[in-house]
């Protein structure tokens, strides 16, 4: 009963289509639901019935961080994901390469630049400075990035450059008092760094250049109580995305290092499966993300939704099951195909393993899981639900 693994399809739970189907219900998934049949289930709402989580807020929720009390914004936990060390103090934002017209945003992500691109990219932002604080820049995957500012008299309350709109790239205002150097210094860094990409060689020849860098999710970095201190046994990370590992970073937990994790649809999932069982050799509990189906999701496209969700069925469950494990499979929100974004609709939740209890639910879906005998939870109930299994829950009272 010793070990945990948690195993997170992002954006996982959908709404259903004309046919009364969603992605998970459609699809091929014989081990998912041989391990439903085997297993209990239920129904989660990541951070509380109705609310619309976002996957930094969820995830830090589900590792057994409470939201209103540990998140510290989007930008720092981006940044920690990308392998950059911050300090007490240093302002964060998440980035996005985009495609500005005449000032005017024409496409948000660049059309969803290769990594290779953005790497290049990267080497021509390196090169900005700008007055009053040390600007550290850091392309992830695709057409994604963070910016860190590091310098004294920086604030966090600032509003963003993307407006997730084409409209006229915004200003960057305080919010609150104490702001307005961070405000001025991001100003100058966006005219800067479009001056330069505009400049670039590799954007010659492009439809979509990405000749823009636009920020958002500003947060102040600060260190918080560690996961094996926190929870009284030890924690690996097996993900490809930016955020998922800096949540990871951010809570003191061992995040490694994947061969052929990417974060999008062509990630290895044999690799992250081979990695998963080994780190349960020297670590108590694993936690395991997939950021494709979410992907999908957002990209409006069903059917892609439907065979990642059959590959890790195929490819990453069966190496999972053999350790023996208590494992987990959930989602850290829904996100709906049909509009592409995220929803407060419960995700399904399955719980299998020797330190959990077993239904008389067969399947593995939306509609199934409502049937289940974990009933509903909220996402701060379940990492207490793992311990438990785990053999290593906490005694409240005496």
């Amino acid at each position: 009963m010793e070990k945990g693994i948690l195993l997170i399809m992002d954006g996982l739970g959908d709404l259903n289509n004309k046919k009364g189907k969603t992605p998970l219900s459609a699809s091929k998934k014989k081990n998912l639901d041989r391990m439903a049949g085997e297993g209990i289930l239920g129904m989660l709402s990541p951070i509380g019935r109705g609310n619309i989580p976002g996957s930094d807020t969820s995830h830090l929720t589900l590792l057994g961080y409470p939201y209103w009390e540990y998140y510290c914004g989007r930008g720092p936990l981006e940044a920690l994901g990308s392998g950059i060390k911050l300090r007490e103090g240093d302002v964060a934002f998440r980035a996005n390469f985009a495609t500005v017209e005449k000032g005017k945003i024409m496409d948000r992500r660049a059309g969803r630049i290769p990594t290779s691109l953005g790497r290049k990219l990267e080497k021509k932002i390196k090169k900005i400075k700008v007055n009053g604080a040390e600007v550290l820049f850091r392309s992830t995957v695709e057409h994604r990035g963070v910016l860190i500012l590091r310098g004294k008299g920086l604030g966090a309350c600032v509003s963003g450059t993307d407006p997730h709109a084409h409209v006229q790239v915004p200003k960057s205002r305080a919010l609150e008092k104490g702001s307005e150097k961070t405000a001025r210094i991001l100003n100058e860094f966006t005219k800067k760094a479009m001056a330069a990409l505009c400049r670039a060689e590799e954007n010659k020849g492009r439809k979509l250049p990405a000749n823009a860098v636009l920020c958002r999710g500003a947060g102040a970095y600060r260190k918080i109580e560690p996961f094996a201190k926190r929870h009284g046994f030890n924690g690996a990370c097996i993900a490809g995305g930016a955020l998922y590992k800096g949540v990871a970073e951010y809570i003191g937990m061992d995040v490694l290092h994947v061969e052929g994790a990417t974060g999008t649809s062509k990630t290895d999932l044999k690799s992250k499966a081979r990695h998963a069982v080994a780190a349960l050799r020297n670590h108590d509990f694993v936690f395991v993300h997939i950021k494709a189906t979410d992907n999908c999701s957002h990209d409006k496209d069903a059917k892609c939704k439907q065979k990642i969700i059959e590959r890790v069925d195929r490819e990453l469950v069966p190496a999972l099951k053999k350790t023996g494990a208590n494992i987990i499979v959930s989602g850290d929100h829904t996100t709906a195909s049909c509009t592409g974004k995220h929803t407060g609709h419960e995700v399904p939740l399955l719980c299998w393993g020797p330190g959990f209890r077993k239904d008389s639910v067969k399947k593995f879906d939306e509609f199934y899981c409502m049937e289940g005998g974990l009933g509903h939870i909220d996402g701060w109930d379940l990492f207490p639900v793992m311990a438990n299994a785990m053999g290593k829950g906490k005694k409240v009272g005496t």
